[in-house]
């Protein structure tokens, strides 16, 4: 358990002399959805997972859930495992912790690999706002019932829709352009296909194509692969392509040495 500010976070480090890669989750996601990824790279690897607050069993409840809560625990727990530079790697909701992390410490960050999030678009209206704050509380009852598993977060579900309203506002382009513009670290990313969970039509596949300007901008940012399955499938049908693309930073590191 690391100590960071109001709460405490469950951390598992396999250790060892490898490069460290720390693995951010998704959403109200555990850290059990890398284990295909953290098989595949085997043990040559220094593998860091945590829950965020008040997520998975152990992980305890905070007074803040915001997006700058969860970069400070990112933080937290490098430094509690001693570990001074890390390759980032981020599905989802941990796709923008990792873009934001990478740009704020470039002599800290190896590189980054950020799965099927991250991506530079305005898709938050004031009327999918107010459908998220009645959906969650809709869905009150069902998280309160799965909450003793740890497959629901020990949230409200006030705090969990304007948690998903503040990554909304993230995924701007006016605000998560910039951030992407001024990283300086490889980026690699691993995009899903098709929708996923409460998107509609094409709409998860044209947010996708807001990266398409940041790949021809960026030379540092590239697309490693898109892979067939969806976004909440991704880290169980396509986790060889991530692996592929975690390989793929670290090598451009070495090279850079």
């Amino acid at each position: 358990m690391v100590q960071v500010d109001d709460t405490a976070l469950a951390v598992t480090d396999t250790g060892g002399l490898g490069v460290p890669v720390v693995y951010l989750n998704g959403h109200f996601a555990t850290q059990g959805y890398w284990r295909r990824v953290i098989a595949d790279l085997g043990p040559g690897w220094r593998h860091i997972t945590y829950d965020e607050r008040a997520r998975g069993r152990k992980s305890r409840t905070s007074a803040d859930y915001s997006f700058e809560a969860a970069i400070r625990d990112v933080d937290a727990v490098l430094a509690a495992r001693g570990v001074d530079r890390a390759l980032v790697v981020g599905w989802s909701y941990g796709a923008f912790v990792g873009a934001h992390w990478a740009n704020r410490n470039p002599d800290r960050c190896l590189g980054a690999v950020l799965v099927d999030g991250a991506q530079p678009y305005d898709w938050l209206t004031d009327e999918l706002e107010q459908g998220m704050l009645k959906m969650f509380k809709r869905m009150s009852p069902l998280t309160l019932l799965l909450r003793p598993t740890g497959l629901t977060p020990r949230m409200s579900a006030e705090q969990m829709a304007n948690s998903n309203i503040e990554v909304g506002k993230i995924a701007r382009e006016r605000e998560l352009g910039p951030v992407l513009d001024t990283i300086t670290v490889p980026v690699r990313y691993v995009l899903a296909s098709g929708s996923s969970f409460g998107s509609k039509g094409d709409e998860q596949e044209r947010i996708r194509a807001g990266l398409d300007p940041v790949f021809a901008g960026k030379s540092n940012i590239k697309l490693s692969a898109k892979v067939p399955s969806n976004h909440g499938a991704i880290l169980r049908k396509d986790f060889r392509a991530v692996a592929g693309a975690v390989r793929e930073v670290a090598a451009l590191d070495l090279a850079g040495r």
